[in-house]
């Protein structure tokens, strides 16, 4: 097996289909119950949402979008006032149920996260002011977590998104974990994307953007087979249909950002990890180590938390 599944990681562009840079369906030989979609458009674009047994969670990247999405009783059409950049706070998202039909106009870059299911729910618009950021971890293992899509904050039926900020010399998606056997009360089984962006950390003075990028790792688990050990840059794709994963490390010099899918064959929806047990020691060792003094990130003047 190569270093990099060529199964489970792929580049930038590597998945393109129609306007859309990246999709990840079940069009990819063992993937079934997550999905997403990533582009970018300008003012005079338009991405189309049709696929009916499928619910959505939209998400600004970078810039602002204005959805017209038809669903059962009617037409609605929302704003999306978005960011900056995936590296300055927290997005509003919207969530579009099954049997949703939509069209995304603005100007960025903006993902759909998706998993197919014929059950529905109301559709929900979620501000950034209401998403519930969480700073995980400690010390370098610091990192921020906004949950605009977990359980806690949305009502779906298969999804749960959230994304991650890992400044620069830090790890983060550690200890190593897995998701994919279900065991009652202790781990839930669910496919999982991730979607990585990196930059230029906040105060550099030099370097060049396009040279950011961060590192990935996954490894076999009893569920099955898998290796990853990836330079990661914007617009590169992982998928983790089981195994292991972590850590994701984001080099000197430059953040690195995340946007996780995840679903399963579960009738609970649930985010329930198990750690690997030669790792999972770590996390005693966050016990009294200061928080990242960097985080949380935030769209101010100086892109952090006062």
């Amino acid at each position: 097996m190569s270093t990099n599944d060529q199964r489970w990681f792929h580049r930038r562009g590597s998945l393109a289909r129609d306007d859309w840079e990246s999709v990840v369906d079940a069009a990819i030989p063992g993937w079934v119950h997550t999905g997403i979609r990533i582009a970018e458009i300008d003012d005079t674009g338009v991405l189309e949402l049709a696929e009916p047994g499928v619910e959505r969670l939209v998400v600004p990247l970078a810039g602002s979008f204005t959805v017209v999405h038809r669903h059962h009783p009617g037409e609605w059409e929302t704003r999306l006032h978005g960011r900056r950049s995936v590296f300055h706070g927290p997005t509003d998202v919207l969530y579009l149920p099954a049997g949703t039909t939509a069209e995304v106009r603005g100007t960025g870059r903006i993902a759909v996260a998706e998993a197919p299911t014929d059950e529905t729910r109301e559709w929900q618009y979620i501000p950034a002011a209401d998403t519930p950021v969480e700073l995980r971890g400690a010390g370098r293992s610091s990192r921020q977590v906004h949950n605009f899509g977990t359980p806690a904050t949305l009502d779906a039926v298969k999804l749960i998104v959230c994304e991650v900020v890992t400044p620069a010399e830090n790890w983060s998606s550690y200890p190593p974990h897995k998701h994919d056997e279900s065991v009652a009360g202790h781990e839930s089984r669910l496919e999982e994307i991730y979607y990585f962006e990196t930059a230029l950390t906040r105060g550099a003075s030099g370097g060049e953007a396009d040279a950011a990028f961060g590192m990935f790792s996954t490894y076999s688990s009893p569920a099955g087979e898998i290796e990853i050990d990836a330079r990661v840059r914007t617009g590169d794709i992982a998928l983790v249909p089981y195994g292991y994963h972590g850590p994701a490390v984001a080099a000197p010099g430059y953040d690195l950002y995340y946007l996780n899918v995840m679903a399963g064959p579960d009738p609970e929806r649930a985010w329930l990890i198990s750690d690997d047990p030669a790792h999972a020691w770590v996390r005693d060792s966050w016990e009294g180590q200061e928080f990242d003094s960097r985080l949380p990130y935030r769209d101010d003047a100086e892109g952090r938390q006062r």
